[in-house]
């Protein structure tokens, strides 16, 4: 790895971490633990993310003749966590807080348990060889994800003005290393993410992704509130798990990772579409409950 990747790399982290802690500026230990307290939506969530989601990319993988990396992509994809910067469209779709912190917060403490569970499974249908530590895994979550939202919420509990003036500046900056850092990756993977274009390569995908948002509507339960988070939820990912599990079990395919890229572009472009249809049903606006985030 060279010291430029390893910058991009770094900044990458540090930009998800500054994002999770704005966000725990702004929520509560309450809204933590939402979903620790509803058993029922709890397994609702787990399984749409973390059953029927490996099940259609497996089977994605074993009806069509894809590339071997778009195959691994798909698998790291559906075994790994929410991403971290997920909360803040799902409560610009109208969300409500508790429900978005709370599905964070327990599917990424879940994962420990679920990641590995999940790739013995997957090992044993499709014969190939996986293993990632819980370790890793734990370590991974941890330092993106628990930790800086509750050091949020922590200091939201101490000092709630100074935790208010604190979100929006540090969200903004999180934001704009997002960006600095995705930038020099996907420029410098374009002719590669190309290469892979083809095949079915982006149908398979983006029907991967259609069927996320379908399953976690479907799951998310009588409130109209809770439908579009688990949808999003269930399509999105967290791409920093998803690049660990495919280098740790195949680090000769050098393909793995751009596949892995293309499938975040899809799924962001139909987040889009996704989240302007839902605005159109839901044209009373966002619930006073979540204006606190989405000012963030």
């Amino acid at each position: 790895m060279t010291s430029s990747i390893a910058i991009i790399l770094l900044v990458l982290k540090i930009s998800i971490i500054l994002s999770v802690f704005a966000i725990g500026l702004k929520a509560s230990f309450a809204d933590a633990t939402y979903l620790f307290r509803r058993p029922r939506q709890l397994l609702c969530a787990l399984l749409s993310m973390n059953v029927l989601m490996p099940l259609i990319a497996l089977g994605l993988g074993l009806t069509f003749n894809l590339h071997p990396a778009v195959k691994i992509a798909l698998v790291v994809i559906a075994v790994s966590p929410i991403p971290p910067i997920l909360p803040r469209k799902e409560l610009k779709a109208g969300g409500k807080a508790e429900y978005t912190i709370g599905l964070l917060v327990s599917i990424s403490v879940l994962s420990i348990i679920v990641i590995p569970i999940s790739m013995e499974v997957v090992e044993r249908i499709v014969n190939i060889p996986l293993s990632m530590r819980a370790r890793a895994v734990a370590l991974m979550v941890l330092t993106t994800i628990l930790l800086p939202l509750f050091a949020g919420i922590l200091v939201r509990t101490i000092a709630s003005t100074f935790a208010n003036r604190l979100a929006k500046p540090i969200a903004i900056v999180g934001a704009v290393l997002l960006v600095l850092s995705a930038l020099p990756i996907l420029i410098g993977m374009f002719r590669t993410v190309l290469s892979l274009i083809g095949d079915g390569t982006v149908l398979s995908l983006g029907v991967f992704a259609l069927a996320g948002f379908v399953i976690g509507h479907l799951l998310g339960g009588p409130e109209s509130n809770n439908r579009p988070l688990l949808a999003l939820a269930t399509a999105s990912r967290h791409p920093a798990v998803a690049l660990a599990i495919a280098h740790t079990n195949f680090p000769q395919e050098k393909l793995a990772a751009p596949a892995v890229f293309m499938y975040l572009i899809i799924s962001g472009i139909l987040s889009a579409l996704y989240l302007k249809w839902v605005k159109r049903e839901h044209s009373a606006g966002t619930p006073s409950n979540t204006k606190k985030f989405v000012q963030a």
